[in-house]
């Protein structure tokens, strides 16, 4: 309980008296600390936890990634056990937590992950990369279809219940992209990168992924996933009839119109370019 009270206090003076936040840098330290050997209970956003991160959002992290501990060893803050601890907590957070409780619990959480990232070593962004993005397992279904954290960050970017939470989560798998759209939309697939990048006035990669970007297989660019998974998916399922087919290119054609109204891609439709050719 003390402790509780004291990283609030500690929120509170850094969050209200921001220029006072160097003087409590070397609180840095203990803060990882408790956070990395204390065993938290579920639902794991307890309000000892939201204190210690709350806490280290409001301090610097940069000022205290160059001190020295007592005995001389580095300093723990920006550090792949830290990042790990941060990571198991919001994907116990995803699992034990309701959306409506998650809207405010969890915010906090993926603003830190995006300073730690922000200031990181390449080790360590990589990390990171490797802990909250789809990996190829993922990709064996379409993109946010699965049961591991990537997959429920992605669920959760369209979450109608969660629109402070979603942009956040956004925010962070676009900055895990390095900011790249061309690599974003390979991250998380098209159908989950284009909204975002639209409302944030950032070009749409309209010619598909960049032969620069590695990938062991080819994958769908709208769904992200490995399309030889894709053919098994399908395997057994009837053939669509002509009438089927056409009235999908109507459906195509309609919402490739409505893309190319807004005027921030200069597309081309598909469907009408197959008519001009026929």
């Amino acid at each position: 309980m003390a402790m509780s009270e004291q990283l609030r206090l500690l929120f509170n003076i850094t969050h209200f008296f921001a220029d006072l936040g160097q003087d409590f840098t070397a609180a840095v330290a203990p803060a990882c600390i408790i956070l990395l050997q204390t065993t938290w209970p579920a639902p794991v956003l307890q309000p000892t936890l939201a204190s210690v991160i709350n806490a280290l959002l409001c301090l610097d992290l940069k000022a205290a990634a160059g001190l020295r501990q007592k005995d001389g060893s580095p300093s723990t803050t920006i550090h792949k056990d830290v990042v790990r601890s941060l990571v198991k907590v919001l994907d116990r957070a995803t699992l034990e937590h309701d959306e409506k409780d998650l809207e405010q619990g969890a915010a906090p959480l993926c603003t830190l992950l995006r300073k730690v990232y922000e200031l990181a070593d390449g080790d360590v962004r990589g990390e990171m990369q490797g802990l909250l993005l789809p990996t190829e397992h993922d990709r064996r279904k379409p993109l946010g279809q699965g049961s591991s954290i990537s997959a429920r960050l992605l669920r959760m970017c369209g979450s109608p219940l969660l629109p402070s939470l979603r942009e956040n989560i956004s925010n962070l798998l676009y900055e895990l992209s390095d900011k790249d759209p061309e690599r974003f939309v390979y991250n998380v697939g098209y159908g989950h990168a284009s909204g975002f990048l639209l409302s944030h006035n950032i070009a749409v990669p309209v010619d598909g992924v960049s032969q620069e970007i590695p990938s062991s297989d080819p994958v769908n660019p709208v769904t992200g996933q490995n399309l030889a998974m894709e053919s098994d998916d399908h395997d057994g399922l009837p053939e669509m009839t002509d009438e089927e087919k056409e009235r999908e290119a109507e459906r195509l054609f309609v919402l490739f119109e409505r893309l190319k109204a807004t005027g921030v891609v200069d597309v081309k439709n598909p469907v009408e370019d197959y008519r001009d050719k026929q």
